[in-house]
């Protein structure tokens, strides 16, 4: 009997401990566009970037962009990481993270505490769904300069216009019930956050740690596994400031390689869980295998 094809499939949800936590990532979903000129590698020649991918065996004229969502489970406390896409891109494959959490044996309503990277429409998206919070039982913490910033609405480009409307319309309304965070305030106890901007005004990475063992949650610090740590110093066009990026994303691909932390990374190859080794050229993502499982 000859079976029938089924299509793609891919794995969408990875669990692992971290001393007495428990993480897990969530894929939210996965949209393919061009690239990966003029999105990565926004300073450099077409012909540069596409001869790069190429030397790396993938595509040189599109590109899968993947987002993924953590949650930590502390035994106290249910901290979920960013809330995905949402339902306004369910149409083209993303915004899962409500389904895919029943799947990993979560409801929204256990969220206790929400922590954004940062205010961009794959990290805000999933806030509401239908009119109603997502996560109707959740504390919100935004960084302070990163609410602030999509706030006043001060010196916002063009190109980010849509990014505000949403914020305004899907984050704002939280903000009286919200709480805001400078780097190095704690979301709860073994999960501090860490100054980040660049990539927005304010973006936050969270630092995990349990019974010595320890974890960067590193949002949208580097997007690329292959241009963002090879090439951390090329630009990524949609980094809001540039310059400030690539200094951030060199300082913190160094600290965790040298400290040789595993990290997750929003954009990341799917579970998004993998350490950071220095080359003599810039850095090299290992994906995990079985280090944090065993």
């Amino acid at each position: 009997m000859t079976a029938s094809m089924l299509g793609v499939l891919r794995p969408t949800i990875y669990r692992f401990k971290l001393g007495a936590f428990e993480v897990t990532t969530i894929l939210d979903g996965v949209m393919l566009r061009d690239g990966p000129h003029p999105f990565f590698g926004n300073d450099q020649t077409a012909e540069t970037v596409q001869a790069y991918a190429t030397a790396h065996r993938l595509p040189a004229t599109k590109m899968e962009n993947g987002f993924a969502v953590t949650l930590v489970n502390t035994g106290a406390e249910l901290v979920l990481f960013d809330t995905g896409n949402g339902a306004k891109r369910r149409e083209i494959g993303c915004g899962n993270l409500r389904e895919l959490m029943h799947v990993a044996g979560y409801a929204p309503e256990q969220v206790d505490v929400i922590a954004f990277t940062h205010c961009h429409p794959d990290h805000i998206g999933g806030l509401v769904e239908n009119g109603a919070p997502t996560f109707p039982n959740a504390r919100y913490l935004f960084g302070r300069a990163e609410f602030d910033y999509w706030r006043k609405g001060e010196n916002i480009s063009e190109s980010r216009q849509a990014t505000r409307a949403l914020f305004m319309k899907v984050a704002l309304p939280f903000g009286e019930q919200a709480a805001f965070l400078e780097p190095g305030n704690d979301v709860v106890s073994g999960i501090s956050a860490v100054g980040a901007h660049g990539h927005s005004a304010g973006h936050m990475a969270y630092h995990v740690e349990s019974e010595g063992q320890r974890l960067l949650i590193w949002g949208d610090i580097t997007n690329h596994a292959i241009m963002s740590l090879q090439k951390p110093e090329w630009h990524v066009a949609p980094d809001d400031d540039k310059e400030m990026a690539v200094e951030i994303r060199k300082r913190i691909l160094d600290m965790v390689a040298a400290e040789q932390i595993p990290a997750i990374g929003y954009h990341m190859p799917f579970p998004s869980v993998g350490y950071v080794v220095k080359s003599s050229t810039g850095f090299r993502w290992a994906p995990v295998t079985y280090q944090l499982t065993i």
